[in-house]
């Protein structure tokens, strides 16, 4: 289509009729992608798909093998909520750095404003069931994983107008002040104070998944990394791509150490905490789980876990600490050897596909969790989590490349930004009728 084609499209075509108009498939798969840098695509696949077998084993394994999910939960956390709530931020930045000087910047603020909005509103529909199945009305506020995503893509873009060192000082302050503010909010609570009640309400939430704190940290963190990456993307070449790596690897490694040896206690004993550790982090629980083998069939029974370490706790601050290490690991791993290496397969094939259409797996696949409960041994669930992963995609191949995507996650994010481009043309228009008339107006009075 030419550009006068496409003008005479923009102007004479209703709003409604414009959304109309079918969305090409590259589009939807690449709306939240750096499409030159594919191994950020594959780890926001691989994150997926755990956070897919982690939802999954804890309603599908049977009582005798349910304390693996416990355990290895704990373990692999990093590769859940924190990696994928990271590299949704780094978004932010390829929407922001693509677009500027291209559409104004008031039309690129509110596009992202709007699309996290959408999705901090999904996230909130998602606390309806809890609500009404257990009575509780309180948890309509939560923090979960599509709340806190929405959020942070309003955040790191006003994030991004601070310099690199300042966003560092911001998010190093909100990772180790982290503790000592939540426990004062919650004593604030637990004492009756109306104000510190509310703000706790807001900042930790009835069931804190993904918390204000420390996970707001993320959005100054990532930003930074963000920009060195898509930096590195526009240069193109092998020595950014290795500088880049070296870089990422790095502040990983020692990120990871950080947060093992902060507070400078490797492992924790449950009796030292105070009775509000199980409100306020209920990821706790996951040591009780890990603890509930019942295997009647051992002369020896297994020694129980004493405490779980401080940086397996999610939502403290040794755990964002190596969370986050973690995330610049994984990312510098696949990084080179998916584009510095230019490895290439249908392993990775795949997780790139399911990256794209991450936003859609994580919302399809709960219609599917109350399938089996209680239902698998672990031989069985392997088996089962490894096909049920394989129909998810197949799903959302057919959806996206066959229905066009439409009314998906990223089809939503799409018409968005497709709003965004019609009201740009109709700002530029206004513009340019606005200056052809001052130019009328000068000439005439000459």
């Amino acid at each position: 289509m030419s550009v006068q084609e496409e003008q005479v499209d923009m102007d004479s075509v209703a709003l409604f009729d414009y959304l109309k108009q079918e969305i090409p498939v590259d589009d939807l798969k690449n709306y939240a992608s750096p499409r030159r840098i594919r191994s950020i695509d594959f780890v926001k696949g691989l994150a997926i798909v755990m956070i897919l077998m982690a939802h999954t084993s804890s309603a599908w394994l049977d009582s005798q093998w349910i304390y693996l999910y416990g355990l290895m939960y704990a373990l692999l956390d990093f590769l859940g909520p924190s990696l994928f709530v990271f590299l949704s931020a780094l978004s932010v930045i390829f929407s922001v750095k693509r677009k500027q000087g291209v559409v104004p910047d008031k039309v690129i603020r509110n596009g992202i404003i709007t699309r996290g909005i959408v999705i901090m509103v999904i996230g909130i529909l998602f606390n309806l069931p809890t609500v009404f199945l257990f009575n509780k009305p309180d948890w309509i506020w939560n923090w979960n994983i599509l709340v806190f995503i929405g959020f942070s893509q309003i955040i790191s873009l006003y994030a991004l107008k601070l310099g690199k060192a300042t966003r560092g000082i911001i998010g190093t302050f909100i990772i180790f002040t982290s503790d000592t503010i939540r426990q004062y909010l919650y004593d604030g609570k637990e004492a009756g104070n109306l104000f510190l009640s509310i703000v706790h309400y807001i900042v930790v939430s009835p069931a804190p998944m993904t918390p204000l704190i420390p996970f707001l940290s993320i959005c100054f963190i990532s930003t930074i990394f963000g920009e060195y990456l898509y930096a590195a993307m526009i240069d193109g070449t092998k020595q950014a791509y290795t500088v880049l790596f070296r870089i990422f690897l790095f502040w990983g490694i020692c990120l990871i150490g950080l947060g093992m040896i902060y507070p400078f206690i490797l492992g924790t004993p449950l009796q030292i905490y105070t009775p509000y550790i199980y409100e306020d982090y209920p990821f706790l629980d996951l040591l009780r789980i890990a603890n509930g083998q019942v295997f009647t069939d051992f002369i020896i029974k297994p020694t129980p876990i004493p405490g779980m370490p401080d940086f397996l706790i999610r939502g403290r601050s040794s755990n964002m600490c190596y969370n986050l290490g973690w995330a610049l690991l994984i990312i510098a791993i696949f990084f080179y050897y998916i584009d510095i290496k230019e490895k290439d397969n249908s392993f990775i094939r795949m997780l790139v596909y399911y990256g794209k259409v991450s936003l859609s797996l994580f919302l399809v696949h709960w219609a599917f969790i109350s399938l089996f409960v209680r239902y698998f041994n672990i031989l069985y669930f392997v088996f089962i989590w490894l096909g049920f992963t394989g129909l998810m995609g197949f799903l959302m191949y057919v959806w996206i490349e066959f229905a066009n995507g439409v009314g998906s996650p990223e089809w939503i994010m799409v018409q968005i930004g497709r709003i965004g481009q019609k009201t740009t043309h109709a700002v530029k228009k206004e513009t340019h009728l606005i200056v052809e008339k001052i130019k009328k107006d000068h000439a005439d009075k000459s």
